[in-house]
């Protein structure tokens, strides 16, 4: 059902806004509506600006949230007050900062450090002290690389008739590194050959003792300290937090929620009072009644606190429609899922859940009849909704309850026919005769006469619709209103009467039912410009008039048609899925007394899949074009909750 709701304005001094918030609108669920939107016949508001003082505190307790889990300890329950939250925020990001210099020296030091052991790594297996090469005087020496294919060209045609020396100590990526060496008198000469071999010297600094080997484990060594010593720095910082983490989680909670709170403001509106010069906030939303009751209740003892009630249909020239919010019955409330994929009915319409529940379920059942199968999908479709909330799955298990419940009805237990007693028929094999007719399956009979009596019933729920909302046309002249109730009434009446062989009251029904409705279907526009006494009859000329009245009757006598004939689809669906599952029982060999149970199982799992997901989807079909397209509309708009923080 709809949850009556009621329009709320509170209004008091600006700056009390956040402790009646706190204290009052914090513990109900109201929908917010601008307030400077709907009190257009207020003079003199104004929107409440003010920049919110809470988020940036609040962003600093969230950084702290990198290091440690705050929402792990609520250990403290009660408020802190706001200046020893600063202070402490204060305090932890002056040890922060002086962390991070730390932090920072560390890096530089260690980007250092990183440098010269990258420029020393090519050259580690060098088994030559270091010092030792760069004090040669008579001896010219250069680290670096050349290219890989520079390398081979100076092996194969230079290296034996050069006075040069190459020790290579590692080959990667299509390049040698390595070290040559070359007498002093010969140094320019071998200078200009290395460059000609696009070799690249590396610079080697003079402060490194023993081997490459040596200088680079010292490098590592000194490059771990750095770390560790980073990382204690680190833990420091995180120990330091946890040491202040009930208060810091407290802190974030109590900022999370006077930040949410003050964004409330942007709903607000202020005016000014003439007499006393003082600044007034006035917040205004939907809220239930039973709420909205209690709430002034609560208020009515504070002295410079207004709280003030209305009800949208005592005043609904002044007040915008209101939200639709559902409440139902927790059986049925999986159902809102087809409503709002649908559109969620306005205010004043009526709630369809309940009657798609009923119907969905049934028709599903009638189509879907099994008892086997409607139990596994009634036990899967509840396991599947409790571990996962899944509404479909709800659905499902709803459904499968009624397949079940037909199944008894059909005599089918996973598709064999001769194990129960069928408690109505079997809808391949009954088969009735029919006037004018001849012999016809009874559930095909039976699914048209359904039909009819759920679209006479949906006709009903489109009246009580238009009474509620005060629809002239729709209560007497729509195609879903009294007068297509009475044609549709009289024509099913006739059907009954001629299938009942009383031939002539059908006739005299026929001549006197069919003419007065369609004629006042056809004028419902004049008809309904009339009572509302309206100068104007018809928009138009009277020749178009006249020529969309003849197609639009055209188009409501086929619908009649097609809406009836379309519930034909219950019973060839139900006679389908026996058809479907006396071919698995064929092909299982079940007739010759021993049949393969593997195929029996197979198959039951394919129709139940993969009938079961046609069949909900033609189910939903006739719900969506058959009923809801007759009495209801869905133009509602969802009761959404401001989140005010407690």
């Amino acid at each position: 059902m709809i949850v009556n709701m009621k329009f709320l304005t509170v209004t008091g001094p600006r700056d009390d806004i956040d402790r009646v918030t706190a204290k009052y609108l914090s513990r109900y669920e109201i929908q917010l509506e601008n307030a400077l939107s709907e009190l257009k016949d207020v003079q003199k508001l104004r929107p409440y600006t003010s920049t919110n003082p809470y988020k940036e505190p609040y962003n600093r307790v969230l950084n702290y949230g990198k290091y440690i889990d705050l929402d792990s300890d609520d250990s403290i329950t009660e408020d802190l007050d706001y200046d020893a939250i600063i202070k402490m925020l204060d305090d932890a990001d002056k040890k922060y900062q002086e962390i991070e210099a730390q932090n920072n020296n560390l890096t530089e030091k260690l980007q250092a450090l990183s440098e010269r052991a990258n420029t020393i790594y090519p050259f580690r297996n060098l088994e030559y002290n270091i010092n030792s090469i760069l004090d040669f005087k008579f001896i010219r020496f250069s680290f670096g690389r050349l290219p890989q294919s520079q390398y081979e060209k100076f092996v194969k045609f230079m290296y034996d008739e050069l006075d040069v020396v190459f020790v290579k100590c590692m080959e990667k990526d299509g390049f040698v590194w390595g070290v040559y060496f070359a007498p002093k008198t010969k140094a320019p000469m071998m200078e200009a050959i290395f460059s000609s071999l696009h070799f690249e010297k590396t610079f080697i600094p003079h402060e490194y003792n023993g081997t490459p080997y040596d200088a680079y484990n010292y490098l590592q060594t000194q490059i771990a300290e750095i770390k560790k010593h980073s990382d204690r720095l680190s833990q420091g910082f995180t120990e330091y937090l946890n040491g202040i983490k009930a208060e810091l989680s407290q802190a974030k909670r109590q900022l999370a929620r006077l930040s949410n709170n003050f964004d409330i403001r942007k709903l607000a509106a202020i005016t000014s009072h003439e007499h006393t010069n003082r600044d007034y906030f006035i917040l205004c939303g939907w809220i239930a009644a039973k709420d909205a009751d209690r709430l002034e209740a609560e208020i009515e003892n504070e002295p410079n606190v207004y709280c003030y009630v209305e009800d949208p249909q005592n005043n609904e020239s002044t007040i915008s429609t209101p939200p639709t919010r559902l409440k139902n019955p927790k059986i049925i409330k999986p159902f809102e899922m087809y409503i709002k994929m649908y559109g969620l009915p306005a205010y004043n319409e009526m709630d369809p859940t309940l009657f798609v529940a009923l119907t969905y379920s049934f028709i599903f059942g009638a189509m879907f009849g099994d008892v086997g199968q409607g139990i596994c999908l009634a036990i899967g479709g509840f396991l599947l909704y409790k571990l996962k909330n899944m509404n479909l799955a709800a659905i499902i298990s709803c459904a499968g309850v009624f397949s079940t419940f037909f199944g008894f009805m059909y005599g089918s237990i996973f598709g064999f026919e001769d194990i129960i007693e069928a408690r109505w028929l079997h809808p391949a094999e009954q088969m009735m005769t029919l006037p004018f007719i001849g012999k016809m399956n009874t559930v095909f009979v039976v699914a048209i006469a359904f039909g009819m009596f759920m679209i006479l019933f949906t006709m009903i729920l489109q009246i009580v619709n238009a009474i509620r909302q005060k629809n002239i046309e729709g209560i007497f002249f729509d195609t879903n209103g009294i007068a297509g109730f009475v044609f549709y009434a009289s024509l099913v009446l006739m059907i009954f009467l001629y299938m009942g062989g009383k031939t002539l009251p059908a006739t005299i029904l026929l001549v006197v039912m069919f003419g007065i409705p369609l004629l006042l279907i056809a004028l419902k526009e004049p008809l309904t410009n009339l009572v509302k006494k309206h100068q104007k009859l018809i928009e138009g000329t009277t020749g178009m008039f006249i020529v969309q009245t003849f197609f639009e009757m055209f188009e409501v006598l086929l619908s009649y048609f097609s809406n009836t004939l379309s519930f034909v689809r219950v019973g060839a669906f139900a006679i389908s899925h026996a058809a479907m599952m006396e071919v698995v029982l064929m092909l299982a060999g079940a007739e010759s007394g021993s049949p393969n149970m593997l195929v029996i199982v197979l198959g039951n799992l394919f129709v139940c899949g993969m009938e079961g997901l046609i069949v909900g989807i033609q189910v939903l079909r006739l719900e969506y074009y058959e009923m809801f397209s007759r009495f209801y509309k869905g133009t509602g708009r969802e009761f959404v909750p401001y989140k005010v923080s407690k």
